[in-house]
């Protein structure tokens, strides 16, 4: 079988090194006759000894019947939607790690793979190295779902964790990150939670079975965390971490978001910490299940790659577990529409708004911290519905808020 790479940055060329390095055990474990890298579209050049297989135009690949499966590792929606849609349309399987495009055309090309019965397959499109759609549409495939979450952002669990364990500023951790290779030197798509809003969008429509487009999600990156925050948090025994969560209602719709949460100490998410990524599954049947790993790393990702090539190579004809509907108006319900609690944490030079918030909330847990200043007031409210809990807060004069972060179930 004869597969083509559109995109040689890192997790491209991962690819290739993959399948060169492990061709014989690949070939020989599942019954191939054979797998050959044919073409390697690139704007750019690269002095490698596969430095033949490189092609500037991406017709070649798209009119050359021999190439069977393509791999889309360029990123971005333009004109990565184009080629891939192009291929499929020719009857080429394609496999890819790009998030934003399945989050944003998931649909329709999934509806393309099924008319022309073949594959589109993104294992790495979340979670990197970490086995996930596989699990939910095969493993997980008996259950009905109620929730999909979890941490889907190394870069964001990395500074996070950095806050938590050794008492970094925001901007520290960051720069750290940055320097590690973690972030990008444009970290908004990590820190303001764009990454994370793509990959849940891709989990909600796999469990849940419509197309959850990235606009449709009230998205919250970390940018207003600060290490008041964390130790607040500490103080009743739970942690920050950036969670994308998606979670069926009682009247059926499905409630995704995605931004900071406190997360109970004793949950398993807790303690994921550093650039490793987890999501948990909840199903009627099987309950809660954990996936924990790194989220990210070139050869990692190329090894999810590289698993959906070979489902394409044994399968040849579409699978069918891989789908979802086109997108339901309706079925989502806002965030803001959904019972929660929240940590608040504001100034007040009023000496009274303690009784003002118990007045106003009823029953709620004041929270402290060493060293903090009188005029700082930290409390966790009862659970009512999060638009509600804002109105409330608004019946607060003078109370400057800093801080409105929900607290997870889990």
């Amino acid at each position: 079988m004869k597969v083509s790479v559109m995109g040689h940055g890192t997790v491209g060329s991962g690819v290739v090194e993959v399948i060169l390095t492990n061709n014989e055990k690949i070939v020989s474990r599942n019954g191939l006759d054979s797998l050959e890298i044919s073409h390697i579209l690139d704007l750019r050049d690269f002095d490698v000894p596969y430095k033949d297989k490189f092609t500037k135009d991406f017709n070649v690949i798209l009119n050359d019947d021999e190439t069977s499966v393509v791999v889309e590792t360029m990123g971005g929606l333009h004109p990565a939607y184009e080629f891939v849609k192009s291929c499929l349309e020719a009857g080429k399987s394609v496999c890819t790690s790009n998030k934003e495009l399945v989050a944003a055309f998931g649909d329709e090309l999934l509806d393309i793979a099924r008319e022309k019965n073949v594959n589109f397959l993104f294992e790495a499109s979340v979670g990197g190295g970490i086995p996930i759609i596989r699990p939910i549409t095969k493993c997980l495939a008996a259950n009905e779902f109620r929730k999909v979450a979890g941490i889907l952002n190394g870069t964001t669990n990395f500074i996070l964790s950095k806050m938590i364990k050794e008492n970094m500023s925001l901007e520290q951790a960051l720069k750290i990150a940055q320097d590690n290779g973690y972030a990008e030197k444009d970290p908004t798509n990590d820190v303001e939670g764009h990454d994370a809003c793509r990959k849940i969008c891709i989990l909600a429509s796999l469990c849940f079975g419509t197309h959850v487009y990235p606009d449709e999600i009230a998205t919250q990156g970390i940018t207003g965390i600060s290490l008041f925050d964390v130790e607040y948090a500490k103080s009743c025994g739970r942690v920050i971490k950036l969670i994308g969560s998606a979670e069926k209602q009682p009247d059926g719709r499905i409630c995704a978001r995605v931004g900071p949460a406190l997360v109970n100490g004793e949950s398993p998410l807790a303690s994921v910490d550093g650039v490793f990524n987890a999501v948990m599954v909840d199903g009627n049947a099987v309950d809660e299940v954990y996936f924990i790993g790194k989220g990210a790393g070139k050869l990692a990702t190329a090894s999810a790659v590289v698993a959906d090539v070979i489902d394409c190579a044994v399968n040849g004809s579409t699978l069918r577990s891989y789908r979802w509907e086109k997108h339901v108006d309706g079925k989502l319900v806002p965030a803001d529409e959904v019972a929660t609690k929240m940590y608040v944490r504001g100034f007040s030079s009023d000496e009274s708004i303690k009784e003002k918030i118990s007045s106003v909330f009823g029953n709620v847990d004041f929270l402290t911290r060493a060293n903090a200043p009188k005029d700082e007031i930290a409390f966790v409210t009862g659970s009512d519905v999060q638009s509600v809990i804002k109105q409330k807060l608004e019946k607060l004069d003078g109370f400057d808020i800093q801080s409105l972060i929900r607290l997870a179930d889990f």
